[in-house]
């Protein structure tokens, strides 16, 4: 399956999230990449019980938020669930992990997009 990397103008498109082949970004930790408009990536990440995101995330100029859909992520001593939405603005960093598993649906915000 060919998942288009940009919305078009005029365009409504729709995809199975769990169709779209998955990237490993280390153990546990699989991201999927979905269609973006300009300035903004989508993806959907998805992180096994007991797996850490394998790096710390840096945000410089820009940022990025996420939503949780499914399960728990840990940022730090903060534990957010299902419904949360977590943003992090420009010079910030963070290394998500989680105990159950976790689903979310998140966002860069990058004008060079």
């Amino acid at each position: 399956m060919i998942i288009p990397e940009r919305v078009l103008p005029g365009q409504m498109l729709s995809v199975d999230v769990d169709r779209v082949p998955p990237v490993v970004l280390g153990p546990g930790v699989l991201v999927r990449a979905l269609p973006g408009m300009p300035g903004i990536r989508t993806w959907v990440i998805d992180i096994a019980p007991g797996a850490e995101w394998p790096d710390l995330d840096v945000h410089g100029t820009y940022g990025e938020a996420y939503f949780v859909v499914s399960g728990e992520v840990i940022e730090g001593d903060r534990t957010h669930g299902p419904g949360a939405y977590v943003a992090f603005g420009p010079r910030t960093s963070h290394r998500p992990r989680t105990e159950t598993g976790v689903r979310a649906f998140g966002f860069n915000y990058d004008v060079t997009g």
